[in-house]
C-alpha cells in the first residue's frame, strides 16, 4: 500500500499559531471575559465551528468576527517552519504523495498563496475546510485525504500541532508525528507516534521507519 504524508497547514508548514493566538486572545477578552483560555479552546476547529458555538444568535457579532478575521489574515505573517519545505521536497523526490490537511478556508489560503506562490506546486493536494465532512478530531479529513491520494490512512504519516488535530490523526488510524509548535511536548505525547520540535529533526527514512514498525 501506498506511503502517504498529511500535513496540517498552521503550526506545521507555517508558523502562524502565535499570531492566531493573539487574535482570539484579543476576541475572547472583548467578547466573552468569563471563558478562560479562549484562544486555546477553539485552535484546530474551523471558523465555522468558532462561530457557530459562541455566536448561535447573534448574525452581527458573527460577521463581525468573521470580518475582523479576514482583515488580520490578509495581513498576516507566514513564514514557514524550520525545515518543512526541504522535508516536503524530499517526500516528492522519493514518489511519496503529500497534501495539506487543514481546517482553514479558501479565503485564508488564497491569503497565504500571495505570500508564497509557490506552496500550491509542493503538494499534491490542498484540502480546506471546504472539503472537510466533519471537522477535526473527528477523522474524516485525513481518511478522505489518504484516499483521494490513492491510499489508506492506516498508511499514512500525520504531522499536526493542535489537541483536535492530533486526535483526528490517531482516530483515523494514521501515524502521527506532533509538532510542538503550539503545546509542549509533555501535552501531546500521549497523542502522538513521535514528537519533533521542526523538520529538521526527522528524515524520511526515519518517518518511513516509523510507519513499518507501527
Amino acid at each position: 500500500m501506498q506511503t502517504i504524508a498529511l500535513f496540517d497547514l498552521d503550526g506545521v508548514i507555517v508558523d502562524t499559531e502565535g499570531q492566531y493566538t493573539l487574535f482570539w486572545e484579543k476576541v475572547g477578552k472583548r467578547d466573552f471575559p468569563e471563558t478562560e483560555d479562549f484562544a486555546a479552546r477553539i485552535k484546530g476547529h474551523t471558523l465555522k465551528q468558532i462561530v457557530g458555538e459562541y455566536y448561535p444568535n447573534d448574525v452581527e457579532k458573527r460577521q463581525q468576527v468573521i470580518e475582523e478575521l479576514w482583515q488580520f489574515e490578509r495581513e498576516m505573517d507566514f513564514p514557514y517552519i524550520k525545515g518543512a519545505v526541504t522535508f516536503v521536497r524530499a517526500l516528492r523526490e522519493a514518489k511519496i504523495p503529500v497534501a495539506v490537511v487543514t481546517s482553514s478556508d479558501n479565503k485564508k489560503m488564497q491569503c497565504l498563496f500571495k505570500c508564497h506562490p509557490e506552496l500550491p506546486e509542493l503538494f499534491d493536494r490542498i484540502f480546506t475546510a471546504e472539503d472537510a465532512r466533519r471537522s477535526k478530531p473527528a477523522p474524516d479529513c485525513y481518511i478522505d485525504a489518504a484516499r483521494a491520494l490513492g491510499g489508506d490512512a492506516q498508511n499514512a504519516v500525520v504531522f499536526e500541532d493542535s489537541i483536535s488535530g492530533l486526535q483526528a490523526g490517531r482516530n483515523s488510524g494514521a501515524l502521527v508525528v506532533g509538532l510542538t509548535t503550539t503545546n509542549s511536548a509533555k501535552v501531546i505525547e500521549p497523542l502522538c507516534d513521535k514528537v519533533i520540535n521542526d523538520f529538521t529533526e526527522i528524515t524520511v527514512v526515519q518517518m518511513c521507519n516509523l510507519l513499518n514498525n507501527k
